[in-house]
């Protein structure tokens, strides 16, 4: 099974930026539509954005939209969460995971990604 490591997290200020990575380790992630979710204390696992197998095409939730970019380097096995902008409700454990294609309906729901990094905590302050 595919082992997925998230790096990148830290401590940033508002309107800052960080580029979390996700690289993938006993498999290749290339067959896989690759996601990234966040989860804040007390609050359920949300879905942020997903990327096409091949690149192609990524569709975002509307409160990332305009600040956060995914992107995939198949050959490096890598998917990237290129944050912008970043506000202090921006705060979470951030989370990458893949998914099988050609899943009926959207792919936006945790449920359909079956394999999971182990998170890296991105903290924005005000």
């Amino acid at each position: 099974q595919v082992q997925l490591v998230e790096s990148g997290g830290g401590v940033v200020q508002a309107g800052g930026s960080l580029r979390l990575s996700c690289t993938a380790s006993g498999g290749t992630i290339s067959t896989y539509i690759m996601g990234w979710f966040r989860q804040s204390p007390g609050k359920e696992r949300e879905f942020v954005a997903r990327i096409t197998r091949d690149g192609d095409s990524a569709d975002y939730a509307a409160f990332v939209l305009g600040r956060f970019t995914i992107s995939r380097d198949n050959a490096k096995s890598t998917v990237y969460l290129q944050m912008n902008n970043l506000k202090p409700e921006d705060t979470a454990v951030y989370y990458c995971a893949s998914a099988r294609a050609f899943q009926i309906g959207p792919m936006d729901s945790p449920q359909k990604y079956r394999n999971w990094g182990q998170g890296t905590q991105v903290t924005v302050s005000s």
